[in-house]
């Protein structure tokens, strides 16, 4: 296998890009360290956004802690009901997180649960609680997508654009590879590579420009609850227009809509209500 990873268009081009880093002979995925790291983050910036909203930290690292284990299995399980396919004939494969496969959706449907019960367990205000993670859930999004760049996965269709990524053929798995990345295979020095959208660096970009958008706007928010609103909205607006680029896409069974980008969709058009809605009621 070939570790190169390009962007010939932006004169960048890496020479090994390894899938992980070995520690006294253990092997640890980037992919597992970028989202240790995205979690770790995340807490500070919970805690720091609860400290400044006069609540309780700890009760964040309470809700945290189980929240990351409902979040990890919800993403894990949303991923392998929408690719059954890859898992029914070795169910073992379910287990090895190693090589990535987590459903972003999944995750925030077990970090909603996780609030849900928490809030009522602990007496505490649920749209509040949404608030406060708004940012660090965003943060999440922005730095774990950068595992995908070093699993060489979620990309998207053959492009030759500004940011257009070379991936080596070897790299990458056969079924994430169309007709029109075969027929515009490039060969250099003797690697054949695919060249494709990066679509984990739009979605990471989006993010970033999000997180920037919610921290600027958290101290004018008009009622408890919108910078979660506000964050579910924006995020679903890139997420659908970045995801029906993608080759990887997770497909409704029977039907073959991709199940991310309507979900996507559907949450645009319900937190953009919602919002309209919780403004005109707190006016009256």
């Amino acid at each position: 296998m070939h570790y190169n990873i390009n962007f010939p268009h932006l004169g960048i081009h890496l020479e090994h890009v390894g899938k992980s880093i070995s520690i006294f002979g253990f092997e640890i995925a980037y992919y597992g360290i970028i989202i240790g790291c995205a979690i770790l983050i995340g807490f500070l910036i919970a805690t720091s956004e609860a400290k400044r909203t006069r609540q309780n930290p700890e009760d964040y690292l309470d809700m945290g802690i189980i929240g990351v284990i409902c979040g990890i299995l919800g993403a894990r399980i949303y991923y392998v009901v929408f690719s059954w396919d890859m898992y029914k004939d070795n169910l073992l494969d379910i287990l090895n997180l190693r090589e990535g496969g987590l459903g972003f959706y999944g995750g925030l449907i077990g970090a909603v649960l996780t609030v849900l019960v928490c809030a009522r367990v602990k007496h505490l205000k649920t749209m509040q609680i949404f608030d406060t993670v708004a940012l660090a859930l965003v943060n999440g999004q922005m730095l774990g997508r950068w595992g995908n760049f070093f699993n060489r996965e979620a990309f998207g269709e053959y492009t030759d654009s500004l940011f257009a990524m070379q991936l080596p053929l070897d790299a990458v798995r056969n079924s994430d590879v169309t007709e029109t990345m075969r027929a515009n295979i490039q060969v250099l020095d003797g690697i054949s590579y695919i060249q494709v959208h990066p679509t984990f660096l739009y979605e990471s970009l989006w993010c970033c420009g999000l997180f920037i958008v919610l921290f600027l706007y958290r101290k004018h928010k008009k009622f408890e609850g919108e910078l979660f609103l506000l964050y579910l909205l924006g995020y679903g607006l890139g997420r659908a227009w970045i995801e029906g680029l993608r080759t990887d896409q997770l497909l409704i069974p029977q039907i073959g809509l991709p199940v991310s980008q309507l979900l996507a969709a559907i949450l645009v058009i319900l937190c953009c209500g919602l919002v309209i809605y919780f403004r005109k009621n707190r006016k009256r």
